[in-house]
C-alpha cells in the first residue's frame, strides 16, 4: 500500500514518515550542516555572525561624519577617505529602479531611499556617475512619494510608521540638516518637536508619559529634539524656556546612556542620528560626539559600508547551541498537582566537545547582567543580543540564553543559579496581558514595547524547561506566568490562527509582516504545553498546525509572504515546528496525514536545497526597529541545522 504524495512522490506506508532514501539524505545533510554550523565559531569558541551591509545605515554615517568634519578641520582631511568610500558604496549599490533597498537584497522602499538621496546632499563630488545616481534616485521617490516637494515626502515618510515616531523624525532630520526639506529654518517646519525636556524627569515615569518613541530610542529623542528647537525654536514661549532649561541636564542624562565605545545600541544608524544632531548645534567637541565619531570609524568595514548593527553574537550563539545540541529533557505525563514539571533524561551525543560546551557555557555566563542597566533600568539577570558595551537586555535574547545554558549544563551549580536569576528577570517583564515585551515592563503601546507572541513563546519554552531546578517559590510563580502567557498567546492571535513575530518580517508581505515565523515560533511552544498539562491550548495548537501545513509552497518549502520564493531560514523555521508537532497524540488522522505530508515534502526540498548549495543564501527576513530589514549571514546554517536535528529524532 502507498500513500501518494503532492510531489508524486510514492512513500511506502510501512516504512516510517520517511523512505529510507530520504532518511539516509536527511542524515548526511544533518551532518553536513552541524559542521559547517561548528565552522563557523570565532576563534574564542562561540560564534559572531556577519550581518549584511546597509544602505540605510551607511547614509546615515557619511552624514553624521560629513558634518562633524565640516566643523572640526583637523578631522576633515582624516575621515574624507572614510566618507568617500562609503558614498562610492551607495553608489554601486542603487537598485536598477533608481531606490535602495536596506540591503543589497532588498527591494527599494521610501526609508532608505530618501536617507540617500539626502546624504548625497552633502556629497561635494559633482561627477557624472554621482549626479546620475541623484536623478535615478529623484525619479523613485517622485513615484513613490507624489513628488519631491517636502509635503509629500513627509507624508509619504509618515504614512509608513503611522503614530510611531521612531523614525519618520529622525528621516526628516537628516533630510532637513542635509538641505532636502528646504533652505535654512524654512525646511525644519516640516519636523515635528520631540519632547526632549521630558527626559529630563525620572526614567520610571516614562510609561506613563506615553512618550512618541520606543524605550530603546531616549538617545534620539534627546538629541534630535535638541537640534530641532535649536535650529527652529517653538513659539510658545513658556515650552521654549523650559526646553532651553532642560538642555544642559538632558545632554547629561544623553551622555550617561552612551556605553564607552561610543555605539548607542551598537547601532550605526542610532548613533548616527545622535552625532549629526549634536554637531549640527555646533557641539564637537561634546564627549557623545567624539564617541560618536570613533564608533562609526571603528565599525565601518572596509568596502565602505555600515551594517545596522555591530553583531548579535549571544543571539546566534545561543541559536546556533539549541540546534546543535540534543534536547537534555523532555516532558512528563502531568501528575496532579505538578503539570509542570520536566523530567531530565540522559543527553545524547553532543556535536561539541566537552571542551568547547564548558568555554561556550562560560561565556555566556559572563554576559548576563549583573548590575541594573542604565538605558533601560532593567534589573540584573537578563542578557543582550551581544557582548559588546552597547547591548541591552531583552526577552528574546534571555530566552535564548535560558535554553542554550539548560543544553550545556542544567546540574552546574553555576548555572542553575544564572537561570534562576533570568527566569526571574523574564518573569519580572511579563506584562498585565500576560504577555513579554522587549526591554520594558509596560513601557508605551507602540510595537517595540507591547507584548509579542514570539517572545512569549520563546518566554514559556524557557521557564517550562528551566521549572523543576527552581526554588518552590519560583516554580508557583512559574505556575501562573505559564497560565497567563498560555492565555494572552489564545487571545492574541489572528482570525486565521495564526501569529505574528516582532523581529522578522517579509518585504513581499503587504504588511511587512511574516506570520509564517511567528506562528512556526508559537508552535513548539503551545506543544511543550500541552504536554505539560495545559489543555486549554489545544484548540489554539491545532489551528496553528493547519495553518503552518496550508502555508506550504508548491515548491514543498516555505516562504513569509504567500506567493513568495521559499526561503531556507522559512522552510527550516516551520519543519522545526512541524516536526515538534508530530510526536502530539491529540491530532485527529486527517490532520496526521496532512502533517505528514506536509513534513516529507519539507524536508525534501531543504536536503535538496543544501545538496545543490543554495541553503547558504541568506534572505532579508530579520526586521530591525522600525522595519529596518537585514539578513543575518549564520540564520540559514542554523534554521536549517535545528530543523535537520528535529527531522532525524522522527521515527
Amino acid at each position: 500500500m502507498h500513500e501518494t504524495l503532492a510531489t508524486g512522490a510514492a512513500v511506502p506506508a510501512t516504512c516510517g514518515l520517511f523512505d529510507d532514501e530520504l532518511r539516509s539524505r536527511l542524515a548526511d545533510a544533518h551532518s553536513a550542516a552541524m559542521a559547517a554550523l561548528i565552522r563557523e565559531r570565532n576563534s574564542a569558541g562561540w560564534w559572531t555572525g556577519e550581518l549584511s551591509s546597509s544602505a540605510l545605515s551607511t547614509a546615515t554615517a557619511v552624514t553624521a561624519l560629513t558634518l562633524y568634519s565640516r566643523g572640526v578641520a583637523a578631522e576633515a582631511a582624516r575621515l574624507r577617505e572614510l566618507i568617500q568610500r562609503g558614498y562610492e558604496w551607495l553608489g554601486k549599490n542603487q537598485n536598477a529602479d533608481g531606490g535602495w533597498g536596506d540591503t543589497k537584497r532588498s527591494i527599494s522602499n521610501i526609508s532608505t531611499t530618501t536617507l540617500v538621496w539626502a546624504a548625497f546632499g552633502l556629497h561635494p563630488t559633482s561627477d557624472a556617475a554621482t549626479m546620475s545616481a541623484i536623478t535615478a534616485a529623484e525619479e523613485w521617490l517622485s513615484r513613490a512619494a507624489g513628488s519631491l516637494e517636502p509635503r509629500d515626502l513627509v507624508r509619504a515618510i509618515e504614512g509608513r510608521y503611522g503614530q510611531d515616531r521612531t523614525f519618520s523624525i529622525p528621516i526628516l532630520t537628516l533630510a532637513a540638516l542635509c538641505g532636502r526639506l528646504g533652505k535654512g529654518r524654512d525646511g525644519w517646519r516640516h519636523v515635528r518637536q520631540l519632547p526632549f525636556e521630558l527626559a529630563a524627569l525620572p526614567q520610571r515615569w516614562f510609561a506613563a508619559l506615553q512618550l512618541p518613541v520606543v524605550s530603546y530610542a531616549l538617545p534620539a529623542l534627546i538629541a534630535i529634539g535638541q537640534v530641532r528647537h535649536g535650529l527652529r525654536p517653538t513659539r510658545n514661549p513658556l515650552f521654549r524656556v523650559i526646553r532651553d532649561r532642560c538642555r544642559a541636564r538632558t545632554l547629561e542624562k544623553l551622555g550617561r546612556l552612551q556605553p564607552e565605545n561610543g555605539g548607542f545600541l551598537e547601532a550605526a544608524p542610532l548613533t548616527s542620528f545622535v552625532t549629526m544632531s549634536l554637531a549640527a548645534l555646533g557641539l564637537y567637541e561634546h564627549s557623545v560626539v567624539q564617541r560618536g565619531v570613533a564608533f562609526l570609524e571603528a565599525s565601518a568595514r572596509p568596502d565602505g559600508s555600515w551594517p545596522i548593527d555591530t553583531n548579535l553574537a549571544t543571539w546566534v550563539t545561543t541559536l546556533s547551541v539549541n540546534a546543535l545540541e540534543p534536547v537534555a529533557a523532555s516532558a512528563s505525563e502531568p501528575t496532579a498537582g505538578h503539570s509542570l514539571t520536566l523530567v531530565a533524561t540522559a543527553h545524547e551525543s553532543s556535536a561539541l566537545s566537552s571542551a568547547d560546551r564548558a568555554a561556550i557555557r562560560d561565556w555566556l555566563l559572563r554576559q548576563q547582567g549583573r548590575t541594573e542597566h542604565p538605558y533601560t533600568l532593567a534589573a540584573p539577570g537578563g542578557w543582550a543580543w551581544t557582548d559588546l558595551p552597547g547591548g541591552v537586555p531583552d526577552a528574546d535574547d534571555t530566552a535564548g540564553a535560558l535554553l542554550a545554558l539548560h543544553r550545556l549544563g542544567a546540574n552546574d551549580p553555576q548555572v542553575r543559579s544564572a537561570a534562576d536569576a533570568g527566569v526571574g528577570w523574564l518573569l519580572g517583564l511579563q506584562n498585565r496581558d500576560g504577555g513579554i515585551p522587549t526591554f520594558c515592563r509596560g513601557w508605551g503601546k507602540l510595537p517595540f514595547d507591547r507584548s509579542s507572541p514570539d517572545l512569549t513563546a520563546h518566554a514559556i519554552r524557557a521557564w517550562l524547561v528551566w521549572c523543576e531546578f527552581l526554588p518552590e517559590p519560583r516554580q508557583r510563580a512559574l505556575a501562573s506566568a505559564l497560565a497567563r502567557a498560555a492565555r494572552f498567546l489564545c487571545a492574541n492571535r489572528r482570525a486565521d490562527g495564526a501569529w505574528v513575530p516582532l523581529w522578522f518580517g517579509h518585504e513581499e508581505d503587504s504588511a511587512d509582516e511574516n506570520p509564517l515565523y511567528g506562528t512556526a515560533r508559537v508552535l513548539p511552544a503551545l506543544g511543550e504545553l500541552e504536554l505539560a498539562g495545559h489543555r486549554k491550548v489545544t484548540a489554539a495548537l491545532d489551528r496553528a498546525q493547519q495553518w503552518l501545513v496550508a502555508r506550504q509552497n508548491s515548491d514543498g518549502g516555505w516562504s513569509g509572504a504567500r506567493g513568495a520564493k521559499s526561503s531556507v531560514e522559512e522552510s527550516g523555521v516551520a519543519l522545526e515546528a512541524l516536526a515538534s508537532a508530530w510526536r502530539r497524540t491529540s491530532m485527529t488522522g486527517e490532520h496526521r496525514a496532512a502533517l505528514r505530508v506536509a513534513i516529507e515534502r519539507g524536508a525534501r526540498w531543504l536536503v535538496t536545497a543544501m545538496e545543490s548549495g543554495q541553503w547558504r543564501n541568506s534572505s532579508p527576513i530579520g526586521l530591525y526597529f522600525a522595519k529596518l530589514w537585514y539578513h543575518e549571514r549564520l540564520y540559514p546554517l542554523i534554521f536549517a541545522t535545528a530543523a535537520l536535528q528535529r527531522l532525524n529524532k522522527i521515527r
